[in-house]
């Protein structure tokens, strides 16, 4: 145990992510075994207990694989599970329409044994998946991003974690990290997820390691400082421990941006490596005995319907459908700030590049941009079901009306239509909630040219999902009957 926390002190922790990723992909292949589903216990993060336990289960018949030897013992179960404390969080997934999810990885410092007060969230994911198109996407947010976090005005994303725990916000760091991360991206997020790196080492190596493409020459240190270990270009064979070494090293040409990489390339190849054939049924009859180990280092909200929802979806869609993004240095402004009287590097978004990378990856077919409005994108637009206010920002009665109708006509859900209190003299398009394909398709529709004539604004309150304010070049020029 002593060498395991050594360990620890001399690590970047931003591997924490990798252990869910791992998760997803092992619960992908227990989806049909009836002692997964007794067997869902959380340790102390906030979200929902769920009782059995302590039922037992007899491992399948199937030949065992043999696991790469690893220096870390297996996580031990916990001793008692907190009940989660009531937030408004979005509701629970209905199963069909799109599910989005923020993996934490909490910074090293937790390890410390001089460390004092909560963790700040020195990673930050979203994983979304689209069950409507068969599709799915990674988003890397930085951890140095300037934001609003609500409650707290600006400052450091990697904050919002620290505020929730040390001020004893409802769902703590974890939901106040996704009510910022929301902000930022635009989305709703239904679910959080956080799984220790100690888990991450452990599945990795029960999975027979993973296979990864180096691109560029790298040195890592997969047991701290003074062990280093020089990947050449190539393919290679990694255990769990040069796995999170791997997507950890931040000291290369990009930094931040670089490991994001990295770290979704271990992603995927944890996912391809469980949904190899030749893998898939060793893991079914190994699957009770490995999720009774790794259990204990679980923390989310979500509950274990929606997880086997969530894995069986994930099966069905290919590794080329899953997108992959990084919020990085073309998206942001580097900029320096006085914090706590000391000088501190920050970057600020640039909010439309931030859209359209999101759009890029919440899409099945790229940003809203210039593609023609065909009938995939009109039945996705129809499927997505964005609620709608159309108003009339024109002297021209009726104009609202009229184009809520004509617009219902193309399988719209219209909310509410009326006049507005200003006069644009060109459409604007408000978004509130993240509709990527309505807003994909109203884009094209209304013909809009500018950036500036789409306005991201979220707003969980908001009355819908979308809101249209006419001009005068929709009233002058559409093609309405």
């Amino acid at each position: 145990m002593e060498t395991l926390k050594n360990f620890f002190k001399n690590i970047s922790p931003r591997q924490w992510i990798l252990s869910v990723a791992t998760l997803v992909a092992l619960v992908a292949s227990l989806y049909g075994v009836r002692a997964l589903t007794l067997s869902w216990c959380l340790t102390p993060l906030p979200g929902v207990a769920i009782g059995g336990c302590n039922a037992a289960s007899a491992p399948l018949s199937g030949t065992d694989a043999t696991p790469v030897s690893s220096e870390i013992a297996p996580p031990t179960a916990p001793t008692s599970v907190p009940v989660a404390p009531q937030v408004e969080l979005p509701p629970a997934w209905d199963g069909a329409s799109r599910i989005n999810i923020l993996v934490l990885g909490l910074d090293y410092l937790d390890w410390s044994e001089d460390r004092k007060g909560p963790s700040r969230s020195d990673t930050m994911v979203v994983l979304t998946i689209d069950p409507q198109s068969k599709t799915a996407g990674i988003i890397s947010v930085p951890r140095d991003l300037w934001v609003n976090i609500p409650g707290f005005d600006y400052g450091k994303l990697n904050m919002a974690y620290f505020y929730g725990d040390a001020n004893k916000l409802p769902g703590g760091g974890p939901v106040l990290a996704v009510k910022t991360v929301e902000r930022v991206l635009g989305v709703p997020i239904q679910y959080y997820a956080k799984v220790d790196f100690v888990t991450f080492i452990y599945l990795v190596n029960q999975i027979g390691g993973i296979d990864v493409y180096v691109e560029k020459k790298i040195k890592i240190d997969p047991l701290g400082a003074g062990d280093d270990v020089i990947l050449p270009v190539g393919l290679k064979h990694l255990d769990g421990m040069k796995a999170l070494a791997y997507a950890r090293q931040r000291y290369t040409q990009d930094g931040d941006v670089d490991r994001a990489r990295r770290t979704q390339q271990v992603i995927l190849a944890i996912r391809d490596k469980v949904m190899d054939p030749a893998n898939f049924a060793s893991l079914i009859s190994r699957a009770p005995e490995i999720y009774q180990t790794v259990q204990s280092g679980i923390s989310t909200n979500m509950s274990i319907e929606d997880a086997l929802k969530i894995a069986v979806l994930m099966r069905d869609i290919p590794t080329e459908s899953i997108k992959r993004g990084v919020i990085d240095y073309s998206m942001v402004i580097l900029d320096n700030v006085t914090l706590d009287g000391a000088n501190a590097s920050i970057v600020k978004p640039i909010p439309d590049k931030i859209r359209e990378l999101r759009d890029e990856i919440f899409t099945s077919g790229g940003p809203v941009g210039p593609a023609a409005v065909g009938a995939d994108n009109a039945d996705l637009m129809r499927q997505e079901s964005a609620t709608i206010i159309v108003r009339n920002g024109t002297y021209t009665q009726g104009l609202a009306l009229t184009t809520a109708d004509y617009l219902k006509g193309l399988g719209m859900n219209i909310f509410s239509a009326d006049n507005s209190n200003e006069y644009p003299g060109v459409t604007k398009i408000i978004d509130h909630r993240g509709r990527p394909y309505a807003l994909r398709f109203l884009k094209e529709l209304f013909k809009i040219n500018s950036g500036a004539q789409i306005i991201s604004q979220y707003d969980p309150a908001a009355a819908a999902d979308i809101e249209i304010i006419l001009g005068d070049d929709w009233a002058y020029s559409n093609p309405m009957p």
